[in-house]
């Protein structure tokens, strides 16, 4: 499985120079305003600027000048590399820069290191407009002949490349991230839905009621795993069924023990439906392979928190997980290597550290994790 090895950051917000390793399950705590959610941001820039849609992206940032480290950066810089088996890492390097009201990319460049070779092989060598990458028929680094969109990636434009660049632009295009559930009162994963194909419940939980069906019907062993979880969560839950309620439209009902009849979605809790739709979501066939989840932990009883973290180590041999919380309790369940501690340095810039990097060995031995962070032993407090 082709996966994101390392990410490195100039000039975002209070990400002024972070350099950090990616791990299949990363879950990001610290204290509030020390980059946490500007952390997935950066992934869904770097998946706007690979499938086109870097300047629409930018623009509901506010711009670049809104989103740079303020008095401290006059570019943005992003560097990932992708673990390739059998070669070295693939290099995608990014710049932008301010340019009047707007931007410029700056610098793009797609790179692999050979053995053998002093320079390593380049996919895509872009500069200030002079926009070159490798065309395999000419087998060289050739000037687009077609109208190059100065404002998107030469990543997102180029023609079809060799399979690694093109898994690595797949990988970076549909990186995903959910933000908390809406549950108000006219919320989509409330009502009755559409009858359509769904392979994911989507991120305002509009398709989990076709999604569920379609997992009932076609891939019974994954909606068990869900049916499952939720009796492991809720003793008195039984089934979900998906009552017809209009020509193409479906409802979702809740059986609980206790109850004759079934509970409509809207008739449940924040905290079910919330919980619901997460473990919908980790159980997808179809999760992208960058997968950012911020605050899970909203609405969740503390006894539901362990069975989320072991669902989202399972969901990890899949995707990579990049997990933002403010819950000490949820930490409770993690291990050191599945955490990554953010603060603030003394100029007020992020710092991230993999916890297992830390000398914890002596305090855990006698706390648990979360506590061992409460006691400011792992930093990241306010």
């Amino acid at each position: 499985m082709y996966k994101i090895n390392r990410i490195r950051i100039t000039g975002f917000r209070r990400l002024q120079e972070l350099d950090l390793p990616v791990r299949p399950f990363m879950v990001l705590i610290g204290a509030n305003g020390v980059g946490k959610t500007s952390l997935l941001d950066v992934f869904s820039l770097l998946s706007a600027s690979a499938s086109g849609n870097l300047n629409g992206t930018l623009s509901q940032f506010g711009g670049i000048a809104n989103i740079l480290t303020r008095g401290k950066s006059e570019e943005l810089s992003f560097l990932v590399d992708m673990d390739v088996p059998g070669f070295k890492p693939l290099e995608y390097e990014l710049h932008l820069s301010p340019k009047g009201a707007g931007y410029s990319i700056s610098r793009e460049i797609l790179s692999q290191p050979r053995d053998g070779y002093p320079q390593p092989f380049k996919h895509i060598d872009s500069s200030d407009g002079d926009i070159r990458y490798y065309e395999i028929n000419e087998n060289r680094l050739v000037r687009p002949d077609w109208e190059h969109n100065p404002l998107e990636t030469s990543l997102s434009q180029v023609p079809k490349m060799f399979r690694q660049p093109e898994e690595l632009r797949r990988i970076l295009a549909t990186a995903t991230q959910y933000h908390v559930l809406d549950v108000g009162l006219r919320a989509p994963v409330k009502i009755p839905q559409p009858m359509k194909p769904a392979m994911l419940p989507g991120p305002d939980g509009e398709d989990l009621t076709p999604y569920l069906y379609y997992l009932r019907e076609g891939d019974r062993n994954r909606f068990d795993v869900i049916i499952d979880s939720l009796r492991s969560a809720f003793p008195d839950f039984e089934e979900l069924n998906f009552p017809p309620v209009a020509a193409g439209m479906l409802a979702m009902t809740w059986k609980d023990r206790k109850f004759a009849k079934p509970i409509y979605m809207n008739e449940l809790s924040e905290g079910m439906l919330r919980f619901l739709w997460l473990v919908s979501l980790l159980q997808s066939p179809t999760l992208s392979t960058v997968t950012m989840i911020d605050e899970p932990e909203v609405s969740l009883h503390p006894e539901l928190l362990n069975l989320l973290a072991d669902l989202m180590r399972e969901a990890s041999r899949r995707t990579q997980l990049i997990v933002a919380t403010h819950s000490d309790r949820f930490i409770r369940f993690l291990k050191p290597e599945e955490v990554v501690v953010m603060d603030s340095n003394e100029d007020g810039c992020a710092t991230a550290t993999w916890a297992d990097s830390l000398d914890l060995e002596q305090w855990l031995a006698e706390y648990s994790l979360d506590e061992v962070w409460r006691m400011g032993r792992m930093g990241g407090r306010s």
